[in-house]
């Protein structure tokens, strides 16, 4: 579950809180762990930061202070990401995470969700990756009309952005648009490893990329607006 921690209101690039679409006709968000990937993805058109910690993990909780300084270094809102979860945090707009992938009956989990008054969900179609989920999304898509937004997210990239975007019907979408960047430790000890081992290299950092952001925003402009 997300809350937001930046006003939704949306002149510019903003949006109304539970409402599908948007002003300009679609909007992406990016998720975040970081200050630099944050203001990366504003500078590369994104409508909204989802930010977290613990990528690996799934996301989780980031720190107040990570908040607290995104939200001094970007204009558009800010959704955190809540785990372990409460209650819903009225009156922010509220996202279902990716959760809702694991239900057993998807359609009758999104009259659930409009009834607890969720203002979206983010969905890969309860498959491994929005593409291959692609049916489904369009099904809830076609379901929701327009009482809740329904935000395609997992494995979304420039290669297939343009069929979701078509074959779903969405106004938003969800991606991370993440590059991997050599860390700048000068000692390295290969022998050691402080995680687990099948976590990514302790040596490289994975970082929004602006000119992802950038490519992802033209595609969905080329195709929504």
């Amino acid at each position: 579950m997300k809350r937001q921690g930046a006003s939704s209101e949306r002149k510019r690039a903003r949006m109304p809180s539970g409402k599908a679409g948007a002003a300009n006709g679609f909007l992406m968000e990016v998720c975040v762990d970081s200050v630099e990937s944050a203001v990366n993805a504003e500078r590369g058109g994104a409508g909204r930061i989802e930010l977290c910690s613990g990528l690996l993990e799934g996301g989780t909780t980031p720190s107040m202070g990570v908040l607290q300084v995104v939200k001094q270094s970007v204009q558009i809102p800010v959704f955190v990401m809540i785990r372990p979860r409460g209650a819903i945090c009225r009156p922010l707009p509220v996202t279902f995470h990716r959760a809702f992938d694991m239900v057993h009956d998807p359609m009758a989990a999104l009259e659930t969700l409009l009834t607890l008054g969720f203002e979206r969900v983010l969905t890969s179609g309860c498959d491994s990756s929005a593409l291959e989920g692609l049916p489904l999304i369009k099904r809830l898509i076609d379901q929701a009309k327009g009482r809740i937004v329904v935000m395609p997210g997992g494995g979304i990239t420039d290669r297939n952005l343009q069929r979701i975007l078509e074959g779903s019907g969405a106004t938003e979408f969800h991606c991370s648009a993440r590059t991997a960047r050599d860390s700048g430790m000068k000692f390295r000890n290969f022998s050691v490893a402080m995680g687990a081992s099948l976590s990514n290299s302790e040596y490289s950092l994975k970082v929004t990329d602006v000119t992802k952001v950038r490519t992802l925003n033209a595609i969905a402009k080329n195709i929504l607006v």
